[in-house]
């Protein structure tokens, strides 16, 4: 990686992206890092595709990330991982939850869901981390925590303390959801940590 990291959030409207960059930035400026992020694009429509860009490091100007800039990609619906595959590059780091979101031009069979969508990244040179996180979400009790299983997954590949994280959880959720947003976490960080 460069001096500076990129990451790119990927989704549909709904998946808590803006909560889960949002933690990712905190996490990040609490280590001392300079963070730069955009706005998310298309939460406006509930169901419509989002990104959300951040970028960290010493020095930050810009938070737009290019086309094959992206060092690390968070997609938290399978084919959102292939809607932004241009700014993806060989070395980038893929980590997608497997869960389909059929959008309104699937479901009313104008189109076709793509096939093989991992296999797809896989060719593209990135190595992937897939994940049903929305299944993991169940077990723990409660749906709405697939943003933050994936930001623990991310967790690994960013120099902050798990602690960090922690707070920034802490600060950021409502207290009765504080614990179960904890234990997603913790299990999305385990998670990486025995695919690395």
């Amino acid at each position: 990686m460069t001096d500076t990291t990129n990451i790119l959030f990927t989704g549909v409207g709904g998946q808590g992206i803006l909560l889960a960059s949002e933690i990712t930035s905190d996490a990040l400026i609490e280590t001392g890092l300079d963070v730069k992020k955009s706005e998310v694009h298309g939460m406006a429509q509930r169901g419509g595709a989002v990104e959300a860009h951040l970028r960290f490091g010493k020095k930050v100007y810009s938070p737009l990330i290019e086309p094959g800039g992206a060092d690390l990609q968070v997609s938290f619906e399978l084919m959102e991982s292939l809607r932004y595959i241009q700014y993806l590059k060989p070395e980038s780091k893929v980590i997608v939850n497997t869960q389909r979101i059929y959008p309104l031009s699937v479901a009313t069979g104008l189109m076709d869901y793509p096939e093989d969508v991992i296999g797809k990244l896989k060719d593209y040179g990135v190595e992937v981390y897939p994940v049903d996180a929305f299944q993991m979400a169940k077990e723990i009790g409660e749906v709405r925590v697939v943003n933050v299983i994936l930001v623990g997954m991310l967790s690994r590949f960013l120099p902050v303390k798990e602690e960090v994280f922690f707070d920034i959880i802490k600060s950021r959720v409502k207290k009765q959801f504080v614990d179960v947003n904890l234990e997603a976490f913790k299990r999305g960080r385990e998670l990486t940590g025995r695919t690395l």
